[in-house]
């Protein structure tokens, strides 16, 4: 591997991105179609009901599923456009090799084969099999989240296999292991419209998840208190009765203040606390000292604020925590989400109606990805990879011996370090775009030009993918069948509405291909993606992500089937813990303790001023699907940073003034967006921008130790106004 075969502009002048607009008179067959088929939106974890409109094998508009019962027909943005990508111009149609000097040139699938195939077999016998990794998204179907962890551990015989979810989920999987022994959101949304308290942290619910934001309102109609937990005054946070402007990093205190405040005043459920839950005295013990004065120091939160929080919460009959990145984007991101659950225990109010806790989960398959085998310690069901009657289970449904399952493997950001060691030489990814979505992107950039071989497999070609030496052209989600599931815990179907474009294969065909060719193919006898969803099924059987009692007939004449769902007679499970059994060993709940820590970073007389990253409305994570369509691209065209006037006037910092952010990794230039809807010490960039204009050219490699998450939210920089008018964003964003 070296570095980009030509020039970052040229790639992007072939392969994009460029701007899609649907024309204005809409696409010819529009109003009468081939077919419309029913399936959802591409983009996060809401998974909202969407009907694609098909003429001549090409998707060519929408109308609203008014029936599906989570969105009702309601689209974001995002989802209103998700159907331009079929029709892009930047779709990748044909296998692409890398050629030095010349940029990528066409070859035929066989020839791809034969040099991928080549390669994974040089590494492996020159280093061993654990010299070759895979990396993995979870905007994909379980289907093939399943299929690519049994493809990692069985073909390529290899443990070093993570996903993207690394980045997004997995500390609230980790702290929902912990206390309850099983990974998903205890409710179904629907129980939000009669909660009387609703608390929000750490999650831009209106920007990130707008069809979710409707049952949030619905209890505000029906008389509901929002309690928004944010440095930034989100749009949620705007007609909230509380909102809590919390210093970056400090969650886990405010949480704790909270336990603190209603242990004094006893407002627990004690019954509850008693009968149904372990470590009570040790989680309150550790918070015996966070006063009001402390927590108001440590949070610059308003001791009174914090105070009515922590009454609201207490006294509520109902009530609904909900959180997402904010929280868990932190080198103790299992700490923060541990201290919410904490206050949902405290009261009781779990396992009821209208009472309720759950992660909301930010990528289009971001709570079925993270269940069924392709992260670095996990097999299908939501086991351990780690635990001898979980490998032995697995190894015999898969039809191998269980001294052959490799064990666990390293996390997503541990394996760019393990490239930079020499430890990792080839790679294979699957709709991930590291490049841009991890942290300390340059660091990450120096490993893929140490990798002596890189294959990937997508529809776009996306700034990591540059880097590769062979591109598989993939397929759109619309362009096979499957499942996913919502971040409900509601297993849907995933329709295919047309097939991939010119020489483009199925995702699935593209990894039964490879497996077949490193000599697994008996392995890997599917018919079609049904047979994969029930061997998923057996795999899951018995685990706590059971599946086994779901079909895809059940899905289809259900709207889909909440897990865990252990029987074909099984209703499925929208509510969990009404009968106050949990999945852990002792079926009691466990409280945690959290002692409050600093996080990774802390900000110094060098670098006084915090950085926190997010999203934005008309964007999706690394912007691979959303920066190549033109109405998205126009709402939101380039990262801004947005800073109180205070502080833009303590550094003399004028509207769309250039500014150049410099951290401890390296620096990177915005345009300054003054608001008042932000912390005197904070300022705030949008991740989903790559190269010079990319957030996380910033942000530090610093992981959470047990969910090993990066500390995306909380970085120490300075600003340097740079006195000049920010130029207008440009067609080579991208570099």
């Amino acid at each position: 591997m070296a570095k980009l075969p030509v020039s970052a502009e040229k790639i992007i002048e072939q392969f994009g991105p460029h701007l899609n607009f649907a024309p204005q008179e809409g696409y010819i067959g529009r109003d009468e179609p081939d077919k419309v088929v029913e399936t959802h939106c591409c983009f996060c974890g809401m998974q909202c009901g969407i009907k694609l409109l098909v003429k001549h094998n090409k998707v060519v508009g929408f109308d609203p599923w008014m029936e599906f019962p989570f969105n009702e027909g309601r689209l974001c943005p995002k989802g209103v456009q998700r159907y331009l990508q079929n029709n892009h111009p930047d779709r990748l149609l044909e296998p692409l090799q890398r050629v030095e000097g010349v940029g990528f040139k066409p070859i035929s699938w066989e020839d791809s084969m034969d040099k991928t195939i080549s390669e994974i077999k040089r590494i492996q016998q020159t280093y061993g099999n654990d010299a070759f990794a895979m990396l993995s998204g979870v905007s994909i179907t379980n289907e093939k989240s399943y299929l690519v962890g049994k493809f990692a551990r069985v073909a390529l015989k290899t443990r070093n296999l993570d996903y993207n979810g690394r980045l997004c989920m997995v500390s609230a999987g980790a702290g929902n292991k912990k206390a309850f022994g099983l990974d998903r959101g205890s409710n179904n949304y629907s129980d939000l419209s009669k909660a009387e308290v609703i608390l929000v942290a750490g999650a831009n619910v209106s920007e990130t998840f707008p069809t979710l934001t409707h049952w949030i309102w619905q209890a505000r109609d029906n008389g509901a208190k929002l309690i928004v937990v944010d440095p930034r005054v989100i749009p949620l946070a705007r007609t909230a009765d509380l909102h809590l402007d919390i210093r970056p990093g400090t969650d886990s205190a405010l949480y704790g203040a909270m336990l603190h405040y209603m242990v004094e005043r006893d407002m627990l459920d004690h019954d509850f606390i008693d009968n149904h839950t372990t470590g009570f005295q040790q989680t309150i013990d550790a918070v015996k000292d966070y006063s009001l004065e402390w927590a108001e120091q440590v949070t610059g939160i308003a001791k009174e604020k914090i105070a009515t929080a922590a009454e609201w919460w207490g006294k509520a009959a109902t009530s609904f925590l909900l959180h997402a990145r904010g929280i868990e984007h932190h080198s103790k991101g299992v700490d923060n989400v541990l201290g919410c659950i904490n206050l949902v225990l405290a009261t009781g109010r779990i396992g009821k109606p209208y009472c309720g806790y759950a992660t909301i989960t930010g990528q289009g398959n971001g709570q079925g990805g993270r269940e069924h085998g392709h992260k670095c310690d996990q097999l299908p069901g939501n086991r351990d990879i780690s635990n001898p009657a979980h490998r032995r289970y697995i190894a015999e449904v898969w039809g191998i011996d269980e001294k052959d399952l490799p064990g666990a493997g390293l996390t997503a950001y541990e394996l760019i370090e393990a490239i930079h060691r020499g430890e990792v030489k080839g790679l294979i990814s699957l709709c991930f775009n590291p490049l841009v979505s991890l942290p300390n992107n340059n660091y990450v950039r120096e490993a893929l030009e140490k990798l002596e071989f890189y294959a990937t497999i997508d529809f776009f070609l996306n700034e990591t993918a540059r880097h590769a030496d062979i591109i598989f052209p993939g397929s759109l989600q619309e362009e096979e069948e499957g499942t996913v599931t919502t971040a409900e815990g509601r297993v849907t179907r995933i329709r295919q509405a047309v097939t991939p474009p010119g020489q483009a294969h199925t995702d699935t065909s593209i990894i039964l291909e490879l497996a077949k060719r490193l000599g697994a193919g008996d392995k890997f006898n599917y018919n079609n993606s049904e047979d994969i969803f029930n061997e998923l099924r057996v795999a899951s059987k018995g685990g706590t992500a059971d599946y086994y009692g779901i079909t895809y007939e059940k899905i289809e004449a259900n709207m889909g089937v909440f897990w865990p769902c252990p029987s074909l007679d099984h209703p499925g499970t929208p509510r969990l813990w009404e009968d106050r059994k949990f999945a852990t060993a002792d079926g009691k709940a466990h409280f945690n303790p959290v002692v409050y820590k600093d996080p990774g970073e802390v900000v110094d007389a060098e670098y006084p001023i915090v950085l926190t990253t997010g999203r934005v409305v008309s964007q999706y994570l690394s912007g691979t699907q959303t920066r190549r369509i033109g109405k998205l691209v126009n709402q939101y065209p380039e990262p801004l940073l947005e800073i109180h006037p205070e502080l833009a006037a303590k550094y003399g910092i004028t509207q769309r003034e250039l500014v150049r952010v410099v951290t401890r990794r390296g620096e990177a230039e915005f345009p300054a967006n003054i608001v008042e809807t932000i912390r005197k010490d904070t300022v705030f960039v949008p991740y989903h921008w790559p190269g010079r204009k990319s957030a996380n050219q910033l942000t530090p490699g610093t992981l959470d130790p047990i969910s090993k998450i990066p500390e995306f939210k909380v970085c120490a920089c300075k600003l340097v106004p740079l006195r000049q008018a920010a130029p207008s964003p440009h067609a080579y964003d991208s570099i």
